[in-house]
């Protein structure tokens, strides 16, 4: 069979497999059943603004971005977060806290900051304190939950874990493995024991190196840009089985044959696609949950803006939590994304414990962003222009035992000849995606 690699998806994974397909001259087809590319990373422009309808950076202790970007000659375009101006605020009772200085996640790195600080009572600081005599444990996979209040204690997981995870996942820390979300602390609990003490003796940044990169133009730039390099059709992959040594796959009803297949969906998608090829594969895949989101963005005028300001933004714990997980000031965040006569508020809602979010309308979206700032902030002012958002069934969900399940997919996949990617596996942000796609890509064995 000649050979051609079949695509299907054309998220972030799905184009970066592409790139490196095209560069080493291995013919392929991407598929793509939506009008555009990009998954959940879209970029729109109004009044001067960079809106980003998904996610608006990544984090730059993962390299994976940052290379394909200078691969791609989009250098130029690099801009950091405001590091500077990098207060975040978590709501308590009412009142928007700043996270104190040095706080990694849930472990603080600086002492005062935390003693001062009026986000979390003395007697969890006490048990902060009790925490570095920790001695080095192992233990079996337990959920997030488990995990932080064993160190830390109940208010740490309400006011720090849980909105910080919230944020990233939009799961719950009862349900997520601590081994797949925080495996950095775990390793930290098995050598060290305390989380504390692992933290202060570690080595410090590189000052000047921003916590989060973007482009300026928006991450868009980066989906356009690679889509040169792929051979793309919007059309909806149906289903594929074997044949021979490849694949037949059926596309708007026909059938074409694949030497290879990359799989670079959400994994209910691949466990619909692979149910011919492997029963127990589609099974496994099926088994990983996902959650939801909704984006508001908000422009407003600056001189009419009478709202608290709060750095980069605000977290809602769920203890304090209506509908509003969290805001960003965007402008704050990153340079150049508003004008200086212009406020830029993203405004999340959704995850596990929300999933009926989606069913409300653009219009309820809205008057329920402006209700919860106004409760919030403070802010009354009416927006200049709203824009929403949807992203059903979008943060994959790595709960307790994930890593053992995604052991095995990727065994059974191996086995079937079939190469995945995704946010599905071993890990969620932009820099694991990319990750992902082009190990897929590099697993293509060149003729």
């Amino acid at each position: 069979m000649p050979q051609h690699v079949v695509i299907v998806g054309g998220g972030i994974s799905g184009l970066s497999a592409a790139y490196d397909l095209a560069r080493a001259g291995i013919p392929h087809t991407l598929f793509e059943k939506l009008p555009r590319l990009g998954g959940v990373i879209e970029t729109r422009t109004q009044d001067g603004c960079v809106l980003e309808c998904g996610p608006d950076s990544f984090l730059t202790a993962k390299p994976e971005v940052t290379a394909l970007i200078k691969e791609l000659g989009l250098e130029g375009e690099l801009i950091g977060s405001n590091d500077f101006q990098r207060t975040t605020h978590l709501l308590k009772h009412g009142v928007l806290v700043p996270l104190p200085e040095g706080v990694m996640m849930i472990v603080p790195t600086k002492v005062m900051p935390m003693v001062k600080s009026n986000l979390l009572g003395w007697g969890t600081k006490i048990r902060m304190g009790f925490e570095l005599l920790r001695r080095p444990k192992r233990y079996p996979d337990r959920s997030v939950a488990e995990f932080v209040i064993d160190h830390f204690g109940q208010e740490t997981l309400d006011y720090l874990a849980e909105p910080l995870l919230s944020g990233v996942y939009g799961g719950d820390p009862h349900d997520l493995s601590v081994n797949s979300v925080l495996p950095r602390f775990v390793d930290m609990e098995t050598k060290t024991g305390s989380l504390g003490r692992a933290v202060m003796g570690a080595k410090p940044s590189t000052p000047g190196n921003s916590l989060f990169k973007t482009l300026a133009s928006g991450l868009g730039t980066l989906i356009e840009t690679l889509a040169t390099y792929a051979n793309v059709k919007h059309k909806n992959v149906e289903t594929m089985e074997r044949r021979g040594s490849g694949f037949a796959v059926r596309v708007g009803g026909e059938w074409i044959d694949a030497s290879n297949v990359i799989v670079a969906t959400p994994a209910p998608a691949a466990s619909a696609l692979l149910k011919g090829i492997d029963p127990e594969l589609a099974r496994l895949l099926s088994a990983i949950p996902y959650s939801s989101s909704v984006i508001v963005s908000m422009i407003f005028e600056e001189a009419k803006f009478d709202g608290q300001r709060a750095g980069f933004g605000f977290l809602v714990p769920k203890r304090e939590r209506d509908r509003l997980a969290a805001c960003t000031f965007v402008g704050t965040k990153f340079p150049h994304r508003a004008p200086d006569d212009r406020i830029l508020l993203r405004c999340f809602f959704g995850g596990t414990g929300d999933e009926a979010i989606l069913n409300e309308s653009d219009e309820s979206l809205v008057t329920i962003a402006r209700e919860e700032l106004r409760r919030i902030l403070g802010l009354t002012a009416a927006p200049l222009f709203t824009t929403v958002s949807r992203w059903p069934q979008s943060m994959a969900q790595y709960n307790v035992g994930h890593r053992m399940r995604v052991e095995e997919i990727k065994k059974r996949a191996a086995i079937a000849g079939l190469h995945l990617a995704g946010n599905a596996y071993d890990g969620i942000g932009i820099p694991d995606c990319v990750r992902t796609g082009r190990q897929a890509a590099a697993g293509i064995p060149r003729l």
